[in-house]
């Protein structure tokens, strides 16, 4: 049992040591202030297997979720030279097209397997966020 000055409830100790505790390992993100930003951190914690990261900067409903639920899975087989590979890939913009205030669709490639891929931008409450369902299925 925790000895304490008679003033000093016990549960709130240890609830201050559980969030003191959690609170240091929380991914600390900058919002994105710009739809290349938003793209560059999506792309950049997916090619670096920080799907945190990653996730943080896209849209959150269950099709994206999913779909990067997908690339977590599919990047978890990889071998590690070719996570090397992915890590140290630069990532390579082809086109920013603006499609309105609000929306931008990034045509992109990495410098590992050139793949080119497109990815759309959001601008919902003054935040860039990736909606990662467009790369796959293309509709505004």
């Amino acid at each position: 049992m925790i000895k304490c000055f008679p003033s000093c409830n016990p549960i709130l100790i240890i609830g201050f040591f559980f969030l003191t505790a959690c609170g240091r390992n929380a991914p600390q993100f900058n919002k994105a202030e710009n739809p290349l930003d938003a793209c560059r951190e999506f792309i950049d914690g997916s090619l670096k297997g920080d799907f945190k990261r990653a996730k943080f900067y896209m849209i959150n409903d269950s099709i994206n979720e999913a779909a990067l639920l997908k690339i977590e899975k599919d990047y978890s087989l990889k071998s590690g030279p070719e996570k090397a590979e992915f890590y140290d890939a630069s990532i390579i913009i082809n086109e920013d097209a603006t499609i309105n205030d609000t929306t931008h669709i990034i045509n992109y490639r990495n410098s590992y397997d050139k793949i080119d891929r497109k990815i759309k931008v959001i601008n919902r409450n003054d935040t860039w966020m990736v909606d990662f369902k467009y790369t796959f299925n293309g509709n505004l």
